[in-house]
């Protein structure tokens, strides 16, 4: 009674936002760092500052590897950075550098704050682990094993496609479903045989164009009717919802 249909076997879940609150704290961490950006972009002679809006974290930021959100939200701006190296200093104004950047705000974030998991998250996979379904965390984050074992969420975890894995084997972020079908591939199962969940809009699509058997929106951003648009089948509040229910 997990909300799936017949034939689901294994579980492929977003972290921030999904199963951790920590999408409230990128979300700080980029405005933070855009904002900075455009304001010194501004004070340089650059178009009028604008700030970074929860709007722009939905639509160019939310769910995708972080030089990629980078790049997507600057380009709204028109504004055409240097891709720099994976490996670039903070201070350097560059796709890489600015991404970097906002890794540091999110870490001194974090390390202040902690991470908590959704209570209704930790229900949710303790009754899919009950169930005997396989579990993978699907994130375009590099910092996800830190953010799980600051939750205790690691014992759950079968499989981990992180920021690092989808930059080492070179796939595409979020909205290309690389990174699920990748899980998938991890935990053995065909994408038919696997429900995906997921609180971003790229990550809806990927899961719908990745021919998933179950694509779940998690709506923490008050965004249900455009999960839905983007390929959710279905959208909940809370993954506790689901408890119970038959698909």
């Amino acid at each position: 009674m997990l909300g799936l249909p017949g034939g689901i076997t294994a579980c492929l879940f977003d972290l921030d936002g999904v199963l951790t609150s920590t999408a409230v704290l990128h979300r700080e961490a980029w405005k933070e760092t855009f904002d900075a950006f455009l304001r010194e972009r501004a004070a340089q002679g650059g178009a009028p500052f604008a700030e970074f809006t929860d709007r722009d974290y939905a639509a160019y930021v939310d769910g995708r590897p972080r030089a990629d959100g980078v790049r997507t939200f600057l380009a709204s701006r028109h504004i055409d950075l240097p891709e720099g190296a994976p490996d670039d200093g903070p201070e350097q104004d560059t796709v890489n550098g600015v991404g970097n950047r906002k890794n540091e705000v999110v870490h001194h974030i974090i390390g202040t704050r902690g991470v908590q998991p959704y209570p209704g998250s930790v229900a949710y996979l303790n009754a899919v682990r009950d169930a005997g379904l396989d579990i993978a965390v699907v994130t375009s984050s590099a910092n996800a094993t830190m953010v799980l074992e600051a939750a205790g969420l690691t014992p759950y975890v079968q499989a981990l496609v992180d920021g690092t894995v989808i930059a080492r084997d070179g796939l595409h972020g979020k909205p290309a479903p690389d990174s699920f079908l990748a899980g998938a591939t991890a935990l053995g199962v065909e994408p038919k045989s696997a429900a995906v969940y997921e609180d971003a809009l790229a990550g809806v699509q990927a899961g719908r164009d990745g021919g998933f058997g179950r694509v779940i929106g998690v709506n923490r951003a008050d965004q249900a009717g455009e999960l839905l648009v983007h390929g959710a089948d279905v959208v909940v509040d809370d993954l506790a919802d689901l408890l119970g229910e038959t698909a």
